[in-house]
């Protein structure tokens, strides 16, 4: 039986750096894509980037000044950016928050790694313990093939957490790790984008917000680690819950398009789930918010239209 465990990974590593220096009254929200493509459009002005860092590294110059230098990574484009003075960040500093779905796809239950103590080498035993356990569920995820798994993989690295069964196979191409094996791991990502031929630069909060749901909501990824500097752990637990629901959701509807749910079948699993989260909102802030902030598919069948069995002839 095939079970399936969706991802919320927060990164302190890999989210708000930019937010360290102190903002324009006005910054430009923009995209790395957009920053790439027509770079003189944002020449000496402050702009508002969303990713995903990696590769810090901090130095001194000769002259005895200290600077940072980071990737941005976004959409599958990624920049490199460099700021005065050593940010305050470390490696694997994370949050992990797991969704457990059954094999009829049906939600079970959300659990924040480690809570309330959020120990970086806990999370990671318990997180790949769990995948041991549940007996090597599919990993759902959305850029998890960038962000989620490589993180998990390095904390395991630098934990001394032996991981046999994810590397497991006589070749690359047939490891659970393999970026195409989608018995796996389903990043969503990677589906919408056909492996990265093309883009989705909306990210996770796009593909939420067309099916109703909240996306982003009160807390962005750029501000985790100010979060994490005023020891708001409980907060960004939050967020990767919301983060898991939303991930959820857009699961669902990727299960219709590939012909494994029908939508009437999609739509009665979102409605047991929704009772779910309310069963449960009186204990958890992030699921009263996402309620709050809960929206309905505008279902275009609900008029009684029905799909045209053959396309329309011209």
């Amino acid at each position: 039986m095939r079970v399936w465990m969706t991802l919320g990974v927060i990164a302190l590593l890999c989210v708000g750096l930019l937010a360290q220096q102190k903002p324009a009254p006005n910054p430009i929200k923009t995209t790395v894509a957009a920053l790439l493509e027509n770079p003189d459009k944002f020449h000496r002005k402050m702009v508002r980037v969303e990713g995903e860092v990696d590769d810090i590294k901090k130095k001194t110059s000769r002259v005895g000044n200290p600077y940072t230098t980071f990737k941005l990574d976004s959409g599958g484009k990624q920049l490199v950016v460099f700021s005065y003075g050593h940010l305050s960040v470390e490696e694997d500093d994370a949050v992990v928050v797991v969704g457990k779905v059954t094999a009829e796809f049906v939600l079970e239950d959300i659990v924040a790694l480690d809570e309330p103590r959020f120990r970086p080498h806990v999370i990671t035993e318990n997180f790949w313990r769990g995948w041991e356990r549940y007996r090597r569920p599919t990993l759902v995820s959305f850029n998890g093939q960038r962000f989620d798994v490589p993180l998990l993989e390095l904390a395991a690295f630098r934990y001394g957490i032996s991981v046999p069964g994810w590397f497991q196979g006589s070749k690359p191409s047939e490891q659970p790790r393999n970026r195409f094996n989608t018995t796996a791991h389903i990043d969503l990502c990677e589906m919408l984008t056909n492996f990265g031929a093309t883009r989705f630069t909306g990210g996770l909060n796009l593909a939420a917000n067309i099916l109703g749901k909240p996306g982003k909501m009160d807390v962005q990824g750029h501000m985790v680690q100010d979060l994490f500097a005023a020891g708001q752990l409980a907060e960004i637990a939050d967020y990767c819950r919301c983060d898991v629901l939303d991930t959820y959701f857009v699961f669902l509807r990727s299960r219709v398009l590939v012909g494994r749910l029908t939508l009437e079948q999609e739509q009665r699993l979102i409605g047991e789930t929704k009772s779910w989260i309310q069963q449960r909102a009186e204990k958890v802030a992030a699921f009263r918010l996402y309620l709050d902030r809960w929206g309905d598919w505008p279902n275009p069948w609900a008029t009684g239209a029905e799909p045209a069995a053959e396309p329309m002839q011209g």
